[in-house]
């Protein structure tokens, strides 16, 4: 018979003072648990080092789910701050042309987007100076065309918010800026009683910025408030 190999003695005095710190160690549990197993032979099945391989799985897969959670959170909470500030610097012009051109500015800087435009149906011919004057953020089209540029002709419902990986067959919105367009947010907006609707479009270069699967929680608060806004210039 082998003679057993002793421990050394400071080793197990140290395991001894400190068990949790063998028991903390998974490499180290993992080799105790597989020597128990050997010492047990191949007939005997050792339901007590399956169910701890099961609770090692189960516990890893917690893990996973914990950390995407929190990243989740992080990310909620960054995107509410960013549509706050988005918010709070519109409500900064006071007069409306510096309200508009700030859409295309600052806003659109704060919400990470390339390229923000406002889009009015009016019967009012295009060649209005104003529109002119404001045609990098401000555009307008006939009665009708929003609703048919969100479902792209389909008979769909319209939302208040599409989020979509799109890449625009005119320039009938973002203009000469269409060709770089690979996804867009769109906000339709209802400014009251007897008034055409708007819409407010996003555009990304990023394919991957909207998408459908995506919440629309916070950019529904955001076109709200610019709904409100353009009643309070409008009127």
């Amino acid at each position: 018979m082998s003679t057993p190999v002793k421990i050394d003695e400071n080793l197990r005095d140290q395991i001894i003072s400190a068990p949790e710190l063998v028991l903390e160690d998974p490499e180290i549990m993992r080799a105790l648990i597989s020597a128990n197993e050997n010492t047990l032979g191949d007939n005997i099945v050792d339901l007590r080092g399956i169910a701890m391989e099961r609770l090692e799985k189960r516990l890893d897969r917690l893990e996973d789910t914990h950390r995407s959670v929190i990243a989740a959170a992080y990310e909620n909470l960054a995107g509410t701050n960013q549509v706050h500030r988005a918010i709070l610097r519109m409500m900064d012009p006071v007069e409306f042309e510096t309200f508009l051109k700030d859409l295309a500015g600052e806003v659109a800087e704060i919400l990470r987007v390339e390229h923000v435009k406002l889009v009015l149906e009016t019967v009012q011919n295009e060649a209005d100076p104003a529109v002119k004057r404001l045609g990098d953020v401000l555009s307008v089209a006939e009665p009708g065309f929003i609703e048919t540029y969100l479902t792209r002709g389909r008979s769909t419902p319209v939302r208040q918010v599409t989020l979509r990986q799109f890449r625009p067959d005119t320039d009938d919105v973002y203009g000469e800026k269409a060709d770089y367009i690979r996804s867009e947010a769109c906000l339709k907006l209802d400014f009251g009683h007897g008034r055409l609707p708007g819409l407010l479009a996003m555009g990304s270069e990023d394919p991957h910025q909207f998408t459908p699967q995506q919440g629309t929680d916070l950019l529904s608060f955001f076109a709200g408030v610019f709904e409100r806004a353009m009643r309070r210039w409008l009127s």
